[in-house]
């Protein structure tokens, strides 16, 4: 007996795919976000568009139109010869300040921080409640009611003007809300694993270091983000607490903008302005969905 041959099957459903309608809810959404982008990508677009044309054709209008003929010379001349006074040394000087600043700030910051968070969530203390109040006390108090009483304190400590003296300044302003970070990611964290890392005879740096550090790579990256864009973007602390040499790269940008010598170069500012917020957005573009990741879990627990 010969069997009969298997019928055959279809791989998918016949006929014509079924046009998808977008509901209304799902298209104004879109048209919003469209709208939203377009707003904020139209100024940059006319910043680097600018950057990138030589002042004649800047002089002939039209600022959203590219470039005919592309240059880099304005790039060039806001990183090494853009004036700023009396020195013509354009933005380098000011950006390896910033570097000098930025580096020692956020990682002595983010340290002390995170082991305050941490100490404040697992190793109670007499008067820790105290400690924390005075810390979300500190993270909310305008930074221009310190400005004085911080200029006295880094006269007689000798640090007026130096690149210190704004590193010890920053790092202290930035530890409250960074501390507040740390202690609620830690706070919801397991709490079987403190238990269990102090059952195995794990210490205080024992779990804070093998245990808690590993786990805690998306809040470090979100503390991280924080104090550099904060940091690097910071103007009213560069300008008080530095002095010419020791500059800031947003103060020198200031005074390239703001320069009233020889013939107003915007090809040159935007290029100055591009060159200064290159390093915060390299970083959130680099590291956008830690970001997000630990900026939701620490905000779980108050």
């Amino acid at each position: 007996m010969i069997d009969a041959p298997f019928p055959r099957t279809l791989s998918g459903p016949a006929g014509s795919r079924p046009r998808t309608r977008i509901a209304p809810k799902r298209l104004m959404i879109y048209a919003a976000l469209l709208i939203v982008s377009v707003y904020y990508l139209l100024p940059l677009w006319v910043m680097v568009m600018t950057s990138l044309k030589g002042m004649p054709e800047i002089r002939m209008g039209n600022i959203f139109a590219p470039p005919v003929e592309i240059t880099f010379e304005p790039w060039v001349k806001a990183w090494s010869s853009a004036c700023t006074g009396l020195n013509c040394d354009g933005l380098s000087r000011g950006f390896w300040n910033s570097v000098m600043i930025v580096v020692p700030s956020v990682v002595i910051s983010i340290a002390v921080a995170s082991v305050n968070g941490y100490a404040l969530v697992n190793w109670k203390f007499r008067g820790s409640e105290v400690f924390f109040t005075i810390l979300l006390f500190g993270a909310f108090i305008p930074y221009q009611v310190m400005i004085y009483p911080l200029v006295i304190i880094l006269r007689e400590l000798g640090l007026m003007g130096s690149v210190w003296g704004l590193v010890l300044v920053h790092t202290i302003f930035g530890m409250p809300i960074i501390t507040l970070l740390f202690r609620n990611y830690f706070a919801s964290l397991p709490e079987e694993l403190f238990k269990a890392a102090r059952v195995d005879g794990a210490g205080f740096w024992g779990i804070f270091l093998r245990v808690l550090v590993p786990m805690s790579l998306p809040i470090f990256t979100v503390a991280v983000i924080l104090q550099i864009t904060g940091i690097w973007n910071d103007f009213l602390f560069g300008v008080i607490y530095t002095k010419p040499d020791t500059y800031p790269m947003t103060v020198q940008l200031n005074n390239i903008v703001n320069s009233v010598q020889g013939v107003k170069e915007y090809n040159v500012n935007m290029a100055a302005t591009l060159l200064t917020g290159l390093v915060p957005l390299s970083i959130y573009l680099i590291s956008g969905k830690l970001f997000v990741r630990g900026i939701a879990a620490g905000a779980v627990k108050g």
